[in-house]
């Protein structure tokens, strides 16, 4: 594997970057791999390395570069509050013209295809990965929201109203017991994925919490990670090669 932390000109500033790509062959297909609210770590770029090992050139940006380089979660209540904060300076519309960055910085990548591409959110970045998909409907043809919230709000920029504009196919994975995406979100998204017309597929998770695919994670369940993974590459699969 050939690995790098590469430095994204945005508007705003430096957004420090972890690439990764198979060593061999290539060009290879584009995902995106947005972060959750525990922002950018190793956890994550060992996730991104399997997906990298499947055939993709996979970039994992820090979404919190407008205020930190490094964000370090601390399991107390002045690191949740810290948390919060750093999940409340972001919104779908910085999430797209970040998303725009990368997929400029990656046209001077000679290992990245220009072709269809995936991204892959996770928790907060659920909605992320519709916004992307929503800005740049001809690039991305694959879309993974792993419980993914908020996903239906009363907000102007809420993840449901912008599903007509995304022409990708679309995966939701649930987990069974979820405060922060519960029941009724989904199944409200769902009569908004149909209303829209969206090609895409929502699974529940039986016996998982929120969080079950981070492996560091207290509520890692493994069937239920590894069955995400093998939805995940059967997504990229259909669509990307």
């Amino acid at each position: 594997m050939i690995e790098r932390e590469l430095d994204v000109p945005t508007q705003d500033g430096e957004m420090n970057t972890f690439v990764v790509q198979p060593e061999t062959g290539g060009p290879h297909p584009v995902v995106l791999f947005y972060m959750d609210a525990q922002g950018k770590r190793e956890e994550l770029n060992e996730m991104a390395r399997r997906i990298a090992a499947a055939g993709y050139l996979v970039a994992l940006p820090n979404l919190y570069y407008r205020k930190v380089r490094e964000f370090q979660m601390e399991r107390t209540d002045d690191g949740m509050k810290r948390m919060f904060e750093m999940m409340g300076h972001l919104s779908n519309a910085l999430i797209a013209e970040d998303t725009k960055a990368l997929l400029a910085f990656l046209v001077n990548e000679p290992g990245a295809s220009q072709g269809p591409a995936g991204v892959v959110g996770y928790c907060m970045s659920g909605p992320f990965a519709l916004a992307a998909a929503a800005a740049f409907p001809q690039r991305f043809a694959a879309v993974a929201s792993i419980y993914g919230t908020p996903l239906v709000t009363d907000r102007d920029d809420s993840p449901h109203l912008m599903l007509d504009r995304i022409s990708g196919e679309l995966y939701f994975a649930c987990a069974e017991f979820d405060s922060y995406a519960p029941r009724e979100q989904i199944d409200a998204l769902a009569i908004h994925l149909e209303a829209a017309g969206t090609n895409h597929r929502i699974e529940w998770y039986p016996g998982t919490q929120h969080g079950f695919a981070f492996p560091q994670r207290d509520a890692y369940h493994e069937l239920g990670a590894e069955r995400h993974w093998e939805r995940l590459f059967d997504l990229f699969e259909r669509n990307l090669t």
